[in-house]
Formats: structure tokens, sequence, C-alpha cells
């Protein structure tokens, strides 16, 4: 298995289908750290004020349950507040054995060191996730570099835990709506019972009785029907706030895919930066590495066609370094001056430009390109310490797709780690030697 880094690990939770996955996967992570250390989840029930159990990942890639039931308050003060808040690991340092026992997460052998970090849901503590780790006399604590990759896990948790008050205020509000629907059903029926009777009985004794008696007969009905209407309305108002109490429900269902959505987006983002990075760290062949980014750019973004242009030697222009899916009679080392086009037009400005819909645009050259299909694209400027490096451009999305604002805001990530690496590695003076630019 190859090392677990932030980017998969934050595609391995986003990713894993329930809480225990997500734990383990969060355990592997630990193991390229550090082999010999351990951790495990344990959940507290803050109506009894307890820690209930420990979900402690084994060997065998699943998760087993031990029992602790402890409180809150068998930790110190300084740890509870800690743990309360959230956010950062408290190290119990040489108490460390004595609590691994208490809270169910002891180790073999004994000696190590304990850290606590709380994980909060709706801004109250909901669990903790332990690390236990051996007692070192040099290097640095394991507690120290996994903090990033437990603040993935807090991410994660949440998530999850959202997920579980949403299915629990499902079956909540299913038995209060179940139970309310019966006992309208039993009040209704013996109401009707009641009425047949004294119908009935006001049938078979209506020949013997005076007209006074019919008339407290009828009385009586009235009153038995007065009830049932009473009842159909109060019937009326539960269902509404029923109806109500779903609406509501829905509308927490859409928010939270909203947050799960973004979450995505950002881990995705991380997972593009990591690649970036990863590809400048392993090739110094600057041909080898604008292909790279534009390739990079092109798959996220799903862009049929992505040109990156630097800046030539010569003042006010542009030339193109690598490219995907330009038509035939466009070739590298094409140069393009400011104010020209739309990449020209953007290095002049250094403002990035969305276009989503080329029938609003017709001052622009792309029009007249026979491949351009879509009627939507970004261009957008690569900007080094108020230096303009080049331009990259985007267009011809994917499945006839249109891009929009949050398309951009990736870019502009994308593109500020794309100038950091061609400033550095100095890719426009490099490729403008190597390329024969026309």
């Amino acid at each position: 298995m190859p090392p677990r880094t932030l980017a998969s690990l934050a595609h391995a939770l986003s990713a894993a289908s329930d809480l225990e996955a997500a734990l383990v996967a969060l355990d592997e992570a630990l193991a390229e750290l550090d082999r010999s250390a351990r951790i495990s989840l344990i959940r507290y029930d803050e109506r009894r004020e307890l820690f209930k159990d420990a979900l402690v990942p084994n060997s065998t890639g699943g998760v087993d349950r031990v029992s602790v039931g402890t409180t809150l308050d068998h930790l110190p003060s300084a740890i509870r507040e800690q743990l309360i808040h959230g956010g950062a690991f408290a190290d119990l340092g040489d108490d460390s054995e004595q609590y691994a026992r208490l809270l169910g997460v002891a180790q073999s052998p004994d000696d190590g060191l304990l850290a606590l970090r709380g994980l909060t849901s709706d801004g109250n503590l909901a669990a903790v996730l332990s690390l236990f780790e051996p007692r070192r006399m040099f290097g640095t604590r394991v507690m120290e570099r996994f903090g990033a990759y437990a603040a993935l896990f807090d991410l994660a948790f949440a998530r999850f835990a959202d997920r579980e008050a949403r299915g629990e205020a499902v079956r909540t509000l299913e038995d209060v709506t179940h139970r309310v629907h019966e006992e309208y059903l039993r009040k209704l029926g013996l109401l009707e019972q009641q009425l047949v009777a004294a119908r009935d009985s006001a049938q078979q004794t209506a020949a013997q009785l005076d007209a006074s008696q019919l008339l407290g007969l009828e009385r009586e009905a009235e009153q038995q029907r007065e009830e049932a209407r009473q009842a159909n309305r109060r019937a009326g108002v539960i269902e509404g706030q029923v109806a109500a109490s779903v609406d509501q429900l829905e509308r927490a269902h859409i928010e939270l895919h909203r947050r799960s959505e973004g979450l995505r987006q950002k881990t995705r983002s991380l997972y593009l930066i990591d690649r970036v990075l990863a590809l400048d760290s392993v090739t110094s062949d600057p041909r080898r590495l604008v292909d790279g980014l534009v390739a990079l750019l092109a798959d996220d973004l799903q862009a049929q066609r992505c040109s990156l242009m630097l800046r030539a030697p010569e003042p006010y222009t542009l030339f193109l370094a690598a490219s995907r899916g330009l038509p035939p009679e466009v070739a590298e080392g094409m140069r393009i001056h400011f104010g020209q086009g739309v990449a020209g037009t953007v290095a002049a400005r250094r403002e990035p430009l969305l276009v989503q819909d080329v029938a609003v645009a017709g001052s622009h050259p792309f029009l007249k390109d026979q491949y351009f299909t879509t009627g939507s694209f970004i261009s957008f400027p690569l900007i080094y310490h108020r230096e303009l490096v080049g331009v990259v451009n985007l267009t011809n999305r994917a499945r006839h797709g249109v891009y929009v604002e949050e398309d951009v805001e990736r870019v502009r990530l994308l593109a500020m780690v794309i100038a950091i690496i061609a400033a550095r590695a100095a890719l426009p003076e490099r490729l403008a030697e190597a390329i024969r630019v026309r």
C-alpha cells in the first residue's frame, strides 16, 4: 500500500460509508507515521455524562468495541476543558498509563504516552480520539505529527454525526406521527360508536318518550357530533405541524448536502494541489512539467481544450508553452501580444475572465474557432509577486457543461500554485530557449 498522504486520507474519509470505516482509514494513516502507535474513538453520552464505549481498530481491518463506563469527571480539570473545546490533543504525560486503563485503551507494553482530542457536535462533546504512543527518549512525538490527520478525521466525524442526528430525527418524527394518528382513529371510532348507540336507543324508545326526553337525546347527539368535529380540527392541526416538521427536515437535508459537496470540492482541490507539488518535486524537465500541469488542469476542470501561455522574453508578449486539444494549426511557441485575443486581454488587465454564454460575448475571437463548441470558457492570469508569469485557458467543458463562479475560485487556487512553481523553476526563460517561438 502506498504511503497515505493528507490528500489521500481526505479522499478515503470522504468515501467512507460509516464511522468505523473512517476510523480504520485514520488508523492506516497512523501506521505510516508509527506502527507501534494506536488510536481509538471513545464515544461520549452527554445526557448521562458518561463515556459509554471505545471503538478500537484491530489487525484484520475491522473495529472492536470495548465497554468503558467512566465519567468525564474522572479526568483532570485542565484535560476536561481541552476536550470540551476540541481542536487539539491534550497530553496526559506521566499519568498516561493510569488513564489509558481507566478509558479502556491500555496498550501493551504499558510504558507509553496518552493524548486525547475532543470531537464536538453542535458545540457539545460527542467523542474523544485517543492516541497511545510508545515513550521515546529522542525524536518528535507522534502526537505532533498526527495533528493534521486528526483534524481531517474531525471533519468526517462531524459529517457522520449530522447523518446520525438526521436519522434519529426522522425516526422520532415517524413515531410521533404514528402515535397521534392511532389516537385520533381510536377516539373517532369511539365517538362513532356512541353516536350509533344513541341513535338506536332513540329509535327503540321514541314511542315511549315524551317530547322533552327526545329533545335531550337530540342535544346529546349534537354534542357528540361537535366533539367529533373538534377532534377532526385537532387532527388537522397536528397534521399541519407534522408537515411543517417534515419540510424543516428536508431543508436541513439540503443544507447538509450542500456542506458535504463543499467539503468534497475542498478535498478535491487539496488532492490536486498535492499532485501538482508532487509533479514539481519529481521532475526537473520544464517540458514534462508544463505538460503535466496542463493535463492536471484539463482533467480536474473537465476541459476538452486547455492551454498554458508564459511570458516571452520580448516585452508585452506571451508564447504558447503547452496545450491539449487545440486546433492542429496552432503550434507551440506561437506568440500573442498583450491585448490580443482573450489571453492577451487577460494578460493586459491581469483579471480573470469567465464567459458562460458566447451569445452575449460577441467580441471574443474564440467565436470564430470551429473547435469552440460549448459557449463557456475561463481565462486566468498567473501572477507571482505582482509579476505576470503567464495565462491559463480552459474551454469546451465535457458533457456540454458550463463553467460557473465556483470553477473560477478553484482555478484561482490552482493558478496561484502553478504561478509559484513556474516562477521558482524559471519556466518562461527555460522554455523560451527550448521552443522555437514563431
